[in-house]
């Protein structure tokens, strides 16, 4: 039921910490996959390793926000593996600039920044669900896979703008599986899931100083995770093998959790 041999699985930020991570656990489990990034060097390092562990696939530079990139990335794929099975929409993140402080207040935070971190983690998830989910359509099954956040469920102080992007992105999930079962095929599932809190580089400025003790704000996180510790990137694996394989045939339209108890306690 959990066996991803013959899959072909697009990842996009596939050249990232947690997104590399999934891609080398889907190859583990049978799964070719085409890994996508804006910085083709990081796609070509994060490819070197699924191969170095014996699996397939292939790496491609586009822009999540590029449908150009986004149609040449999945013309490539279908020229060289002939199907999608999987998309996976990795790409997304946080910018300093985007982060009040200080010295930066809510009311002065920069609209483009706040568009940037928008555009990246919605639309960034919505292009592929059009490009590459129209040749999920055009065979009628295969899954798509949206990475949104506990953010989107419980806002953060001090990232507004990437909050907002991932509740829309949870809300864009429910919708896109009520419209594919009942104008496109019943036989595309789509999901999503919701990481805690992981230790990246996109995040470490706001958990750990520059000696690596815990910021005041990575302490409460702690605190408030019952799990007492961070989000490995290989946490998320299993999950993920779950939702896209046939075990969670009749799983669709829902956002999981993968945050060490954060969201289950209430501080008391």
């Amino acid at each position: 039921m959990f066996d991803l041999k013959g899959f072909v699985a697009v990842v996009t930020g596939g050249g990232g910490v947690l997104c590399s991570a999934i891609a080398n656990g889907l190859a583990r489990t049978g799964a070719t996959v085409v890994l996508l990034d804006l910085d083709g060097e990081k796609a070509e390092k994060a490819l070197e390793i699924v191969e170095r562990e014996g699996g397939e696939g292939m790496a491609v530079r586009a822009s999540v926000l590029d449908r150009r990139d986004l149609e040449r990335a999945r013309d490539a794929a279908l020229a060289r593996f002939g199907k999608i099975d999987v998309l996976i929409n990795g790409a997304g993140g946080n910018h300093p600039a985007a982060t009040t402080s200080e010295e930066k207040p809510f009311f002065d935070l920069p609209e483009e920044a706040a568009r940037f971190v928008f555009d990246l983690n919605f639309i960034g998830t919505l292009l592929p669900c059009q490009v590459f989910g129209q040749a999920l359509a055009e065979r009628g099954e295969g899954v798509i896979l949206n990475i949104s956040s506990m953010n989107a469920m419980r806002p953060l102080t001090r990232i507004p703008a990437y909050s907002a992007a991932k509740a829309a992105v949870a809300n864009f999930t429910q919708w896109l599986a009520v419209h594919v079962s009942q104008n496109v095929s019943d036989k595309i599932r789509v999901n999503a899931i919701a990481p805690g809190f992981f230790l990246t580089e996109q995040n470490r400025f706001l958990l750990q100083d520059e000696q690596g003790e815990w910021t005041p704000r990575g302490r409460r996180i702690l605190d408030h995770t019952p799990m007492e510790r961070f989000g490995r990137p290989d946490d998320l694996i299993g999950t993920v093998v779950w939702l896209v394989s046939p075990a969670a045939g009749f799983v669709h339209g829902i956002v999981v959790p993968i945050d060490g108890g954060f969201s289950a306690y209430s501080g008391v």
